[in-house]
């Protein structure tokens, strides 16, 4: 397969939206990280994304859609819920809601589960193509599972873990802002839950809520949202955390200049919109690599966790 390299003007959102239409998957921006889309009312397309990704079929995916009045009509959304989504969305926000009976969602999208993943991303060549295509799009990120995030179309396509050949094209409208996946919000137990931190600090969302957020321990064999499993995000190289540089390394530092610094200033945000990029791009080196610590609040939470993945032992 040749994967086509689209651009986001009214011909490329219209062939992408095309694609998606005759079941294809198009690998598409949002304001977090680039995402493979299929029609997730379409068994066969959805497939193709755990085809294109190697992710297994036990992970579920999340599912973009255009606003909140589309979300409503896939999921049963409580009022905590409700006031999370006029408050976040669109954002960077992942709500996992019960899903209605009828909403025409392919089963692998959930895995099975009872619940969906919904997010409306702020991207504008996202929302474009939501509105082009004119319905749910499953949406996991645009590369090999496991794998580093990609953050730029160049990194959907690359030799690392990328999807070149494998798609059938990708929308390249540049970086993403972000450059986290999103938060995501479930209520397994009737209270609102961090099943994984992201591009919206917890601490943002427990202002809103006017609570704190309990705390989830995910099984990594049995996920109930994406991002959970204990090797994630991961390099080919060796990584160590919270470390000052040694003799060989390439070393991504944080709050101090260099070639690989994640941001010289010590700023949270810049450093959650560089990590990926620069994770690939040490990587590149063939050289282990190390990483500064990074402060755990904030947008740093999903740093770690993030960091925390990308270093565990793979399966």
């Amino acid at each position: 397969m040749q994967t086509l390299r689209l651009s986001p003007d009214a011909q490329g959102l219209a062939r992408a939206a095309d694609l998606l239409a005759g079941g294809q998957t198009v690998a598409i921006p949002t304001e977090t990280v680039y995402g493979l889309a299929a029609d997730a009312r379409n068994g066969e397309a959805v497939a193709r994304i755990y085809q294109a990704k190697g992710r297994p079929s036990f992970n579920p995916l999340i599912v973009h859609v255009a606003d909140l009045q589309a979300a409503l009509r896939l999921a049963h959304m409580p009022d905590q819920a409700l006031h999370l989504a006029e408050s976040f969305w669109p954002g960077p926000l992942t709500l996992v809601l019960p899903l209605r009976p009828d909403a025409g969602i392919a089963s692998l999208v959930t895995a099975g589960l009872g619940t969906i993943g919904l997010r409306v991303p702020a991207h504008p060549a996202a929302q474009a193509v939501l509105h082009a295509f004119g319905g749910p799009l499953a949406a996991p990120s645009a590369n090999a599972s496991g794998r580093i995030s990609p953050t730029s179309a160049g990194h959907v396509l690359d030799s690392s873990g990328g999807l070149d050949g494998r798609i059938a094209a990708v929308l390249d409208a540049g970086s993403c802002a972000v450059g986290l996946e999103s938060t995501i919000i479930g209520w397994p137990e009737g209270r609102a839950t961090l099943l994984r931190p992201g591009g919206i600090p917890a601490e943002a969302i427990e202002a809103a809520l006017g609570h704190p957020l309990a705390a989830h321990d995910a099984d990594p064999s049995a996920p109930n949202a994406p991002g959970q499993l204990t090797s994630h995000y991961a390099p080919r190289a060796a990584l160590r955390l919270n470390a000052s540089p040694e003799p060989g390394e390439t070393h991504l530092s944080f709050g101090r200049p260099g070639p690989f610094s994640l941001s010289d200033s010590g700023d949270l945000a810049q450093a959650a919109a560089r990590l990926f990029d620069l994770l690939r791009r040490a990587d590149d080196l063939g050289r282990p690599i190390s990483v500064a610590p990074i402060p755990d609040h904030g947008l740093g939470a999903a740093i770690n966790d993030r960091l925390r993945r990308a270093a565990a032992p793979r399966t």
